[in-house]
């Protein structure tokens, strides 16, 4: 398979000698060019609308994340473009829909599975290949899972760096399904290097914290991209010792049974719930620690949300949770900071999405996006910046290939799977509760053409996935 490669254009150089020898004659100095802000994107793994403090949640503590709301801006309308690891995180990467990339789904399941023959194209361009271009020094820590074979590797997508796992971290010999995937053994990466099998997971995310602040000192003086992944909150619930010490004993004590055993016991680690977000709190802290330490803060645009809603979360007081196209399987608990840029302790209730971080990043760096495919992504600053008004006439719902639900300002319709057709007033009704398509027919119809009118243009621009032959699980 081939790997794409960028063209460089070429100077001309007695063009280039002759501005060198004009510069020496005249003593000119060339102009200082604007300092490129640095990027962090924390993405953690089905963690819902209510699961921070500042979103209402009262059954977990953020303090670090809601005093980065104070000093930033809560997005209270921010979407995924999927309610599912992988395609979400597909969108995320290239700024477009799953289904436009044909990510929508893994190879035979819903999402990528170990040794899966499908992957993220390598033609496709993503925010880390993007900011290369402008010189950014590209660190991925977490959790990929858009394809374990090595031509899918972050590495072959625009990431210098890459420590984490292939995909989520219950894809592991002690899944409560293993008799019937029999999975094996959890692969940690280096790079592309397999370095541990079945690291203790407790741990994991302290580990990739730590990374990524090392990336950070080692590129302090120089712009960079770090991508942070989170594998929690994903069941199994994960919480180092540091973050324990608060867990009802009798979780405690069945949990060290668990560690002697070598076994998974999902219902009680799901009582740990509160530790495994203070873990995650800690990180966001870490992160915004080390940019204030070495003179970074002021020059960062940080993002912290969630790749989709919860399994065993909050989402009050959205409907509906993981996997599904409600409110609360794909609208996420968003908080962004950039000091001096984005007013603080501002709300933006504006409809943004996961795909518009791509163009937004590309436009602040200065490059420009690829002409050559549809970007569904928007720049959306101007908006963070309390410029603007959401850029998007519509924005579209879909469960693996099927289109669900279109939202179109303060109107939501469903016009397939379940419980369709109905039409929602999210903005006098978040939760879905009231069915108003009686009400309003003619809304109902514009929301209905919209949704046809998208899939005609969609087919027509899509691009193709990626698969290899042979594929081969990492661990083995």
């Amino acid at each position: 398979m081939k790997i794409k490669e960028f063209k460089v254009r070429k100077c001309l150089l007695s063009y280039f000698f002759v501005a060198l020898l004009g510069l020496s004659v005249y003593g000119q100095k060339p102009k200082q060019s604007k300092k490129l802000p640095n990027f962090i994107i924390i993405f953690t793994d089905d963690q819902g609308y209510a699961d921070l403090g500042c979103f209402g949640g009262t059954h977990v503590k953020t303090p670090r994340i809601d005093q980065m709301a104070k000093e930033g801006a809560k997005l209270t309308s921010f979407y995924v473009a999927a309610p599912l690891c992988t395609p979400s995180r597909a969108a995320l990467m290239t700024g477009s829909y799953p289904k436009r990339i044909n990510m929508a789904t893994g190879n035979n399941f819903p999402v990528l599975l170990a040794g899966d023959a499908k992957g993220l194209n390598p033609n496709e361009i993503t925010i880390a290949e993007l900011l290369k271009q402008a010189g950014y020094k590209t660190g991925m820590f977490g959790k990929w899972h858009l394809g374990d074979q090595p031509e899918f590797m972050p590495t072959r997508q625009g990431f210098d760096e890459f420590f984490g796992l292939p995909y989520s971290h219950d894809i592991h010999p002690f899944h409560q399904q293993q008799q019937k995937y029999n999975f094996p053994a959890l692969p940690l990466l280096d790079g592309e290097k397999v370095i541990e099998l079945n690291p203790d997971a407790d741990c994991l995310n302290q580990r990739i914290t730590n990374r990524a602040v090392a990336f950070i000192e080692k590129n302090k003086n120089q712009p960079f991209f770090v991508y942070l992944p989170h594998t929690s909150p994903h069941r199994p619930l994960l919480a180092s010792p540091d973050f324990m010490a608060d867990a009802p004993q009798g979780v405690r004590e069945t949990l060290k049974k668990e560690k002697e055993n070598g076994t998974i016991d999902y219902k009680t680690r799901d009582k740990i719930y509160p530790q495994t977000i203070s873990e995650i709190d800690w990180s966001v802290g870490q992160i915004l620690d080390a940019l204030k330490k070495y003179g970074l803060d002021e020059n960062t645009f940080v993002i912290f949300t969630s790749d989709n809603g919860p399994t065993i979360g909050s989402a009050y007081p959205l409907r509906g949770k993981k996997g599904k196209t409600f409110e609360g399987g794909m609208r996420m608990p968003t908080v962004v900071r950039w000091p001096g840029k984005i007013v603080a302790g501002t709300v933006c209730n504006e409809l943004l999405t996961a795909m518009d971080i791509l163009p937004t990043f590309s436009k602040l760096a200065g490059v420009a996006l690829p002409k050559d495919r549809v970007i569904d992504g928007k720049d959306i600053f101007p908006v963070l910046e309390g410029k603007a008004k959401s850029p998007y006439e519509s924005f579209f719902y879909f469960s693996g290939d099927s289109l669900e639900a279109v939202r179109s300002g303060k109107w939501k319709m469903r016009v397939a799977g379940e419980f369709s057709p109905e039409l929602y007033d999210l903005e006098n009704d978040i939760s879905e509760k009231k069915n108003v398509i009686a009400q309003h027919p003619e809304i109902a119809e514009k929301l209905k053409s919209a949704a046809i009118e998208f899939e005609k243009k969609l087919a027509k621009t899509s691009r193709p996935a990626a698969f290899v032959n042979n594929p081969k699980p990492l661990s083995k």
